[in-house]
């Protein structure tokens, strides 16, 4: 007995065309448009499961209403000489009034109550045209990528080189350990600062010689101007690293 009519609407009817370049997942759309007053189960099949992901691959289409199906096409290594010989099929049968199972009335369906259509796959790659457009169009990212490299290449070999996680993570500690002597020299000055202050008051309250003064602020302005010399050189070092770190990571 012939199978009945396929009730459901195609776009496109006889072929899914995916278009190169194949190295990434290339998608084509299925469009499927009940256009009956009744709801409508389908199922998209393939004879290469493997080499496709369709979502969704099956479902209701409420009366009057349409579904898009996303075909997404596996990367692969392209041979313009060989055809595709892969094959979608688009199953479908009218919905029985107040279903609740879907996959128990695909298994109790009738033959004579299942449509289908059939749909055969096509490659293709871009034209020439095609593809100088899109090389005018990512020519900014090729820029972009261009000056990262000659950025990357201005530095030292040793920063340069790609990073294992062991040596990431020890520059990281590095400049954790940095940033706790700034730290910790900010607060030995502020401490010098303040014993320098109190001998300063204590000076004056008993009377002691002006050169002993003289020579106790010379002291403590010579720590002081230690102290900043050092973390400037420290902050300076962290600022580096952490400019090398932020390239590494482009």
């Amino acid at each position: 007995m012939a199978r009945p009519e396929q009730v459901l609407v195609l776009e496109p009817q006889h072929e899914l065309k995916f278009r190169g370049p194949f190295t990434d997942v290339v998608t084509a759309t299925l469009k499927l448009s009940n256009p009956t007053d009744r709801n409508v189960c389908f199922k998209v099949k393939t004879t290469a499961p493997r080499r496709y992901c369709v979502r969704p691959n099956s479902g209701i289409i409420d009366a009057g209403n349409s579904v898009n199906v996303s075909v997404m096409l596996q990367p692969f290594d392209y041979d313009p000489n060989e055809k595709s010989k892969h094959k979608f099929m688009v199953q479908s049968m009218l919905a029985p009034y107040g279903m609740t199972d879907m996959e128990g009335v695909w298994k109790e369906a009738k033959p004579d109550e299942l449509m289908d259509s059939k749909l055969r796959c096509a490659f293709e790659m871009p034209l020439e045209n095609d593809k100088s457009h899109e090389s005018e169009n990512n020519q900014t990212v090729y820029s972009s990528a261009s000056s990262v490299k000659t950025e990357l290449s201005a530095l030292p070999k040793s920063t340069s080189a790609s990073l294992d996680d062991g040596e990431v993570k020890k520059i990281m500690e590095e400049c954790k350990r940095l940033q706790m002597e700034v730290h910790r020299l900010r607060e030995e000055n502020k401490q010098i600062r303040e014993d320098d202050g109190l001998r300063k008051r204590k000076g004056t309250s008993v009377g002691s010689p002006h050169s002993s003064s003289s020579s106790a602020t010379a002291t403590s302005a010579m720590r002081d101007e230690g102290l900043s010399t050092r973390i400037l050189a420290l902050c300076v070092l962290f600022f580096v690293i952490g400019v090398i770190i932020g390239k590494l990571a482009l």
